[in-house]
């Protein structure tokens, strides 16, 4: 794996232990797509560290449980701005 990989991998990994970041907030903070961040945290940061593998894990399976709670509260918001004629 080529260096500057490697250190985005790490990079992106501390964030997202560090702040709970979903991928989506962590792709647009690192400016990177989705699919990146989802591929570095999932197949090449378990060649680098198991543990933190591990550990990101948890919080993908946690974002994933809860991404329901956060789309239905967007649409709320959307339509809570809206005026009805």
């Amino acid at each position: 794996m080529r260096d500057h990989i490697r250190r985005r991998v790490l990079e992106i990994t501390d964030h997202m232990i560090q702040t709970k970041a979903t991928v989506r907030q962590t792709a647009r903070l690192f400016n990177v797509s989705k699919s990146t961040v989802h591929k570095d945290v999932t197949e090449r940061l378990p060649s680098i560290s198991k543990q933190l593998a591990m550990e990101v894990k948890v919080i993908l399976d946690q974002n994933k449980a809860e991404r329901h709670i956060r789309g239905g509260e967007a649409t709320r918001r959307k339509y809570r701005t809206r005026r009805i004629p």
